[in-house]
């Protein structure tokens, strides 16, 4: 399934510029053949928008996600993305996959959340592992953070997850997770990793880019640099059979050891 990642951080605290900038590259994604379009962390909304936080969160079924559900139906082409989830008096840090016909496949709400941001307006979520089937491949989501954790992605790894999505808001001077430790995640853990970040100066931040696609050979099958930017590789199930074969760290595991 070729995958395309967004780059870029929108317009912060537009709701209706951000869905505009998933038009556009969901248009672009499936001119070029992309099955799935993957946009960074809390794309919808901004990440450094302060109370706009819980003032722009929506339910995961909310007009937005109706929104993002009508593009991807129309350009038919599947769509995770990142944004802030409001349940009650609750906000999280939330993703969610829809597929080419617009139906909600997954909703992730961020396990890991990081710095005193985060803290301030989101409520962790609870549970690690969530997956969708999509195109004859098992994908799974994360956020940012949770990736960093190797019992999160081997979570995924153990509960078959072949493609995982990660969007991202990834800042100086953290780069070399982008660099160095999403490879290693692919490698170790016999996956795809889609890592797709922010980028560019928004408030306090800078955002780093350097989005990437991750094979299971640790090889990064497309790589994003500096700028605004949509790339996209194939995740290919054949080579994930070959590869898992040829490294069988799943299979050799002990786990009654890891206590």
């Amino acid at each position: 399934m070729r995958t395309a990642l967004l780059q870029s951080s929108g317009r912060p605290g537009s709701v209706l510029g951000n869905l505009k900038v998933l038009d556009e590259a969901a248009e672009r994604a499936a001119a070029a053949g992309a099955g799935l379009l993957a946009a960074p962390e809390m794309f919808l909304t901004g990440y450094a928008i302060g109370d706009d936080i819980a003032r722009l969160a929506e339910p995961a079924d909310g007009d937005s996600a109706d929104a993002v559900a009508e593009i991807a139906g129309r350009h038919g082409i599947a769509i995770a993305y990142g944004y802030p989830e409001r349940d009650g008096d609750a906000v999280f840090n939330s993703a969610q996959l829809v597929s080419a016909e617009g139906a909600r496949l997954a909703n992730y709400r961020k396990t890991h959340l990081f710095g005193c941001l985060e803290r301030e307006h989101f409520t962790p979520g609870g549970r690690q592992v969530v997956q969708a089937e999509l195109n004859g491949l098992r994908v799974g989501l994360l956020i940012c953070y949770d990736v960093e954790f190797p019992e999160n992605v081997r979570a995924h790894a153990v509960a078959g997850t072949d493609l995982l999505i990660v969007p991202t808001a990834q800042m100086h001077p953290f780069q070399f997770v982008a660099e160095s430790m999403i490879p290693v995640r692919a490698f170790e853990n016999q996956m795809y990793v889609a890592y797709v970040n922010r980028v560019g100066r928004e408030g306090e931040f800078e955002f780093v880019g350097l989005s990437v696609l991750a094979g299971p050979d640790g090889v990064a099958r497309a790589r994003a640099g500096r700028a605004e930017q949509l790339v996209s590789a194939d995740a290919d199930p054949v080579l994930l059979a070959a590869s898992r074969e040829a490294n069988p760290y799943l299979l050799d595991r002990r786990p009654e050891l890891y206590v």
